[in-house]
């Protein structure tokens, strides 16, 4: 576990890149909320917006979830914790007037950055309502 990057993956770096290219600015790992140890891999502050690109085996993905064969009992104890934890994180931000948006690394990064140009369209519609 000592070697797995905590930012700049490539799903990350991907999904940075795209969004980039689109002409959207950002701050990258960065916790949105003062007092906060979680920490965001991208923020946009003004609309409020949190994006975590989550891992298929650590964040426990529907689609591609699986359960290492040695030591079984712990790491479904651990993988829960981290589903718990983003859980508590979305309802966290979520408390707090921001928009958590969950991208999976399986995901391309037009998919992705489709994902988060969505979020922000809503957020600032939401924001430019009278």
């Amino acid at each position: 576990m000592q070697a797995t990057r905590r930012r700049d993956t490539g799903p990350e770096l991907a999904l940075r890149r795209e969004l980039h290219r689109r002409g959207h600015r950002y701050f990258v790992d960065r916790a949105p909320l003062r007092g906060m140890r979680r920490r965001a891999d991208l923020v946009f502050p003004r609309p409020r917006v949190a994006v975590y690109v989550d891992g298929c085996f650590w964040h426990s993905c529907p689609q591609h979830a699986t359960v290492p064969k040695t030591n079984t009992d712990w790491w479904l104890a651990k993988l829960e914790a981290n589903r718990l934890r983003d859980r508590n994180t979305d309802a966290e931000m979520a408390e707090a007037g921001w928009r958590v948006i969950r991208v999976w690394e399986h995901m391309t990064p037009s998919e992705g950055a489709d994902l988060v140009e969505h979020s922000l369209a809503v957020a600032r519609d939401m924001t430019e309502t009278p």
